[in-house]
């Protein structure tokens, strides 16, 4: 006995439908798709094989049907690429990261000289307005925060404030620091 007669005694009436719906329909179907896909063969193939395991699992009612089987098939085909469609405008849109990792990182030197400048410029300062910058800017406190820290009035932390920004500004023009 012949390989091939075994094999076609194992066949069952469904994987016979399937053939004969992949013999008859999968070329038509194809092109169908590749018209609704915009050309990309292998999106209008995921979309053929998804649209013909559709058909295997209802088989029983394929088979119960009069009339060509090709309609139903194009339907099907056309609602998985309409689902595929609005799936991915769901989503957003994916970037790639590779642009990323080609920037060049800021540069450390730069960023030590210029916070060694202002450095040197707070030192300039005197003690009372260096301390109010202080309290205010780098350690992000209110007004009120400030004066309660400081123990002094809340309009003697803004007028420190004011002048130290004055005096800082004047000392970093002297450094050539513009920006």
């Amino acid at each position: 006995m012949r390989k091939d007669a075994v094999v076609a005694d194992r066949t069952t009436p469904d994987e016979e439908l399937m053939r004969a719906l992949y013999d008859d329909h999968a070329g038509p179907l194809l092109a169908f798709v590749l018209r609704l896909v915009a050309g990309d063969r292998h999106r209008a193939e995921d979309v053929v094989q998804e649209t013909l395991v559709r058909a295997w699992r209802n088989a029983d009612q394929l088979q119960r049907a009069t009339g060509s089987i090709r309609p139903w098939l194009v339907t099907v085909a056309r609602r998985i690429v309409i689902d595929g469609h609005r799936s991915r405008q769901a989503r957003p849109q994916e970037v790639d990261a590779t642009p990323l990792e080609t920037m060049p990182a800021a540069d450390v030197i730069d960023r030590a000289l210029r916070l060694m400048t202002i450095s040197e410029a707070l030192s300039d300062l005197s003690q009372a307005h260096r301390e109010a910058l202080v309290e205010t800017y780098f350690k992000e406190r209110t007004v009120s925060e400030a004066a309660a820290v400081l123990r002094v009035p809340a309009g003697t932390v803004r007028s420190r404030v004011f002048y130290a920004l004055r005096s800082l500004r004047l000392s970093l023009e002297e450094r050539g620091v513009t920006e």
